[in-house]
């Protein structure tokens, strides 16, 4: 058979294209039209036919949640909830009393009335026990339904009922609901007067987070410069970036390149650079951090770093470098979505791995650093791509013993500050943490507290676990056992007895000086803190630090 050039150019050409995948590859609207066709008619089926009846909100959300965990854990469908709290994050603001609520021993409690607002104006106080809000019962509800109860429009009015330590009587107090600023610098205040070591605390990246820590930096400084500042982003998750950025402005000149972010939609590529005149420009400067600090966090500690314009202490921070948006559905619902990658000044990206289970996370702490991605910063210290931000100097966190989780788990700090505090306008400055202590230990007598060790644990399942014939033959040495691990249970109280008493005594203090006080006290004993101010106090030091 003969072919034509024209019908042979046409097989070419039809022969090219296929070889490049062009015929093979779908259409994916069409796919999507198409599978989304298949999934409306499964999800009719099911809700009307199924043997047993089903919750149709519930079995769509099931399959919603299905697919959205093919992802990675941050791309999430976030209900009517949490959409309010997402707003709260992008306005910085919410109607409400004023109350930092939360659960403690299975009650609702209030842990700290905010400063200024309703509650604190008419009396509400830490540790006051929630029993009403109006006429509504709220001792089974959990903290987010509360906090639902709580808010609402400015100016209307809510009517709290509560239980107070020493007053037999239920107190009632008419709040006025009002617009409620959310701090993101919750503390800030003086490290070391004598050295002018400054200290602020940022708890979140919301709006407004970088005018906050401006304004704290002034106050500080007042008519003369610090010789040092001491930013604390532990247990900060983010927030916004604009704010990221926007507080490295405060500590770097404008024009530098601090952030940039890669997608697969040509929209999501962003460059981000500093662009106001520093509030902070090149004094010591010491950025607290770990493994609670992640993503706005780890832009801010990991740029300074890379620009080596700060001191970065404490533990490997969380190792989030994902960018996600918030869209808007129907019905007050929300898709946040993960739509690029962030890097920062030497190029490196803080999520250079897949999505790590926990297991998988603790695998990679072992890599060695000869295996990592190196890079660079400005003046040409190493630094490694990995699960996060490594810092200059490690402080790692205290880990608690059996028997101080047990205390916290129980809430006997709270409960008993409560009852001691009950009927005092102070606290006695003759009485000290040796005799709060002690006062403390007859109060877990009478509640009846006890604990298990991990010694005890261990012998315990291994005692089950022994033939009924082996254990009576082996009583003595597991009776000289019992009294070998009843001798170590004796020593643990002993050797964290300084760290029961100071959680205890902070815990005392904030009945009477609130959250604030409560810090100061706590930063006294901070070893991160404490490793900051030494840090800048030893200009040598500092320096050799940011040297390569």
């Amino acid at each position: 058979m003969r072919f034509s050039s024209r019908t042979v150019f046409i097989i070419l050409v039809v022969a090219g294209i296929a070889a490049s995948g062009f015929i093979l590859r779908p259409d994916p609207y069409f796919l999507i039209q198409k599978n989304f066709r298949i999934f409306s008619e499964v999800y009719e089926k099911v809700s009307g036919s199924y043997i047993e009846e089903v919750d149709p909100e519930k079995l769509i959300r099931s399959g919603i949640d299905a697919m959205l965990n093919e992802l990675d854990p941050y791309t999430v469908l976030i209900d009517e909830t949490g959409s309010r709290q997402m707003d709260i994050v992008t306005t910085g603001q919410y109607a409400g009393v004023g109350l930092e609520v939360g659960a403690r021993g299975g009650q609702l409690v209030v842990i700290a009335p905010i400063e200024g607002y309703s509650a604190e104006r008419r009396g509400v106080r830490a540790g006051d026990i929630i029993k009403k809000v109006d006429d509504i019962d709220v001792t089974k509800m959990t903290t987010e339904d509360l906090q639902s109860l709580l808010r609402g429009d400015p100016g209307t009015t809510v009517v709290l009922t509560i239980h107070r330590y020493g007053i037999e009587e239920l107190l009632e107090f008419e709040l006025t609901r009002e617009t409620i600023e959310v701090k993101n610098v919750t503390y800030y205040g003086m490290l070391d007067s004598d050295a002018r070591v400054g200290y602020i605390l940022l708890r979140r990246f919301a709006q407004n987070a970088a005018e906050e820590v401006r304004e704290a930096i002034l106050d500080l400084q007042g008519d003369q410069p610090l010789d040092g500042l001491v930013l604390d982003l532990r247990n900060n998750p983010g927030g916004l970036l604009d704010e990221a950025v926007k507080i490295i402005d405060k500590f770097v000149p404008p024009g530098e390149q601090v952030v940039w972010t890669e997608g697969r939609m040509s929209r999501a590529n962003q460059q981000y650079e500093t662009s106001e005149k520093p509030v902070y420009p090149d004094r010591p400067l010491v950025v607290l951090q770990n493994s609670g600090s992640a993503s706005a966090s780890e832009i801010v500690s990991g740029a300074l770093q890379d620009l080596d314009r700060a001191v970065v202490i404490g533990e490997r921070s969380f190792g989030k470098g994902l960018v996600q948006i918030v869209q808007p559905l129907s019905y007050n619902m929300s898709l946040k979505m993960t739509t690029s990658k962030y890097y920062i000044p030497s190029g490196r990206s803080i999520q250079s791995t897949p999505y790590l289970t926990s297991e998988e996370a603790m695998a990679m702490q072992e890599v060695p650093d000869s295996l990592r991605t190196r890079h660079s910063t400005r003046g040409g210290r190493t630094v490694f791509e990995g699960i996060g931000i490594e810092p200059d100097l490690i402080v790692p966190q205290r880990s608690h013993s059996m028997l101080e989780i047990a205390l916290l788990q129980n809430s006997h700090y709270f409960f008993f500050a409560n009852e001691y505090t009950a009927g005092l306008e102070e606290l006695d400055p003759e009485f000290g943490p040796d005799d709060y202590y002690e006062v403390f230990r007859e109060y877990l007598e009478e509640q009846g507290f006890g604990y298990t060790t991990r010694a005890e644990r261990h012998l315990e399942r291994f005692i089950e676990s022994l033939d009924p014939a082996v254990m009576e033959a082996s009583t003595d040495r597991i009776d000289a056992t019992k009294e070998l691990v009843a001798l170590e249970k004796k020593q643990e109280e002993e050797r964290y007895s300084e760290h029961i008493k100071r959680e205890l005594y902070l815990e005392l203090v904030s009945r009477f000086n609130g959250s604030r006080g409560r810090m100061k006290e706590q930063l006294k004993t901070d070893d991160a803190a404490r490793k900051g101010v030494a840090v800048i106090e030893n200009r040598e030091r500092y320096l050799s630090i940011l040297e390569p």
